[in-house]
């Protein structure tokens, strides 16, 4: 097949071969798992259980609120012994509202209803449906699915895209799932299909995955999906990039992929979405790679989300040696840990424990003005001139050429040989924007109800001397009264 041609991009070494040989495997239900309120992009879920409470596997704990929310649900039976914060799996180690669960060992389902026939129901139940299970990204992003499908349905989407590139180094987690799995993921695309009413679907995977490839084709033999093998190379599982290279789309800068007609999901999210309409079962594990130099016996489990991480590495695997850096997600976009005392989350798709021969601890020097950061960037965009500008403080240029559209895939961090930290920069950066746009538009507010107060006080000195002005008049009309009856009893006495 002739590849179409992506801009950008880099080839970091894939370490993949370290977890992907070995079949995933399901992990041990913990004594007590902490399950966070903020799984999701958008408002954190709302709890609706209370201490001391008795809940059973799959049961809500919290529902979601505001417009971008998920719900999340009990990952076994036993009894709510806290709702308070905990450390959220984010470098500031911030904390962040966790039920924490005590596991009971049964291990009991809540009453599933799963739809029988749900090509028989309208898109907006479908919805509905997974929007209940508390079904998110599964890539990373972690925004919620049941509200992403809505918009496309609403806007009308042609194509449905299924992501399995997968593109970070050491992740194997998609590539293990699709190949033992590809039936159920295929379904979960056939539903999703329905519930925004595609045209068509496409599963776009990494030529570095021959058996996931072959896997899926061959359950998608009987189906109206296609399935397309894509160069490997990172970011080639970015949404826009793998768009443009199954499509020869470029979706333009500041819009959407539903903007064109396209809609991309992640495979797991498929495979999800098939266990919420086929079995009644809400979102409560995922398949997580732990992997690094500095770990045992990498691999690929199914953990129950609220599982900490330092039990799940410790009971999986253990140390071969003290890990020098540990992160969540990949290398290139994953977080890094302040420690393993996290639980894991909905977004977690891999825990690494890196050794100091695999992280780089080169100091940044200046540019050498070599250009692979501009040839690297699949944005197009410049990352050493906005870099420039950052520095200087001038992050209205540099937005200006393009901050906003960055991805923050770190390619021009990886490929820079002066090891300048411009992905660190250009989140900063983006950051102080936020944080600018926000009192902007706090002063405006500000402004506002200012200009209201002022308005609502003339108008208050208007009334108030409109009231006095009325009175004056009644007094004055009620004097001249009295005055007039005086001089009617004077003469009448006369």
């Amino acid at each position: 097949m002739l590849w179409k041609t992506v801009r950008g991009g880099v080839h970091p070494e894939s370490h993949k071969a370290l977890s992907n040989t070995a079949k995933i495997r399901r992990f041990p239900m913990m004594e007590r798992l902490y399950v966070s309120l903020q799984q999701h992009m958008g408002m954190p879920a709302s709890p609706v259980v209370t201490v001391g409470e008795r809940v059973l596997k799959g049961q809500p704990l919290a529902l979601a609120q505001g417009p971008i929310s998920a719900p999340v649900h009990a990952p076994t039976s036993g009894r709510i012994v806290a709702i308070a914060e905990h450390t959220a799996p984010h470098p500031s180690g911030l904390p962040v509202l966790v039920v924490t669960l005590e596991a009971d060992g049964r291990d009991q389902w809540i009453m599933r209803d799963p739809i029988a026939d749900p090509f028989s129901v309208s898109p907006e139940v479908l919805c509905e449906r997974i929007g209940e299970a508390g079904i998110v990204g599964l890539g990373g992003a972690t925004f919620p699915a049941a509200v992403k499908m809505n918009l496309s349905l609403q806007s009308g989407i042609d194509t449905l895209i299924l992501n399995g590139g997968e593109c970070e180094p050491y992740l194997s987690c998609d590539d293990r799932l699709m190949r033992e799995a590809a039936d159920e993921i295929l379904r979960g695309a056939e539903l999703m299909r329905h519930a925004v009413q595609a045209r068509r679907v496409i599963v776009g995977i990494e030529d570095n995955k021959p058996e996931a490839l072959v896997a899926m084709k061959a359950a998608a033999e009987r189906l109206d999906v296609s399935i397309q093998a894509v160069p490997s190379g990172y970011p080639m599982g970015s949404e826009k990039q793998l768009i443009q290279q199954l499509t020869g789309i470029e979706i333009p800068a500041h819009s959407r992929a539903a903007d064109s007609g396209i809609l991309v999901h992640n495979v797991a999210t498929a495979y999800a979405v098939a266990m919420a309409i086929d079995q009644g079962q809400p979102l409560i594990s995922r398949i997580v790679t732990l992997s690094g130099g500095a770990v045992t016996h990498p691999g690929n489990w199914e953990v129950p989300l609220g599982t900490l991480a330092s039990e799940f590495l410790n009971h999986a695997s253990g140390f071969d040696m003290k890990p020098a850096r540990l992160l969540m997600g990949g290398p290139m976009m994953g977080i890094e840990l302040p420690d393993l005392h996290v639980p894991i989350i909905k977004g977690s798709s891999a825990i690494l424990a890196l050794t100091e021969q695999e992280i780089s601890h080169q100091q940044s020097s200046p540019c050498v003005r070599c250009s692979r950061c501009v040839r690297a960037c699949p944005m197009g965009l410049m990352p050493l001139e906005m870099a420039a500008n950052i520095r200087s403080g001038d992050l209205k240029s540099a937005n200006k050429l393009g901050l906003s559209d960055c991805v923050g895939c770190g390619a021009c961090s990886y490929i820079c040989p002066s090891s300048i930290p411009l992905t660190h920069l250009f989140n900063y950066a983006k950051g102080e924007l936020i944080l600018q746009a926000k009192e902007r538009q706090k002063l405006e507010a500000t402004k506002i109800l200012a200009q209201r107060r002022e308005q609502r006080m003339e108008r208050q000195a208007r009334d108030r001397e409109a009231l006095m002005a009325a009175r004056r008049a009644a007094a004055a009309q009620k004097a001249a009264a009295a005055e007039q009856a005086e001089q009617l009893a004077q003469e009448a006495s006369a």
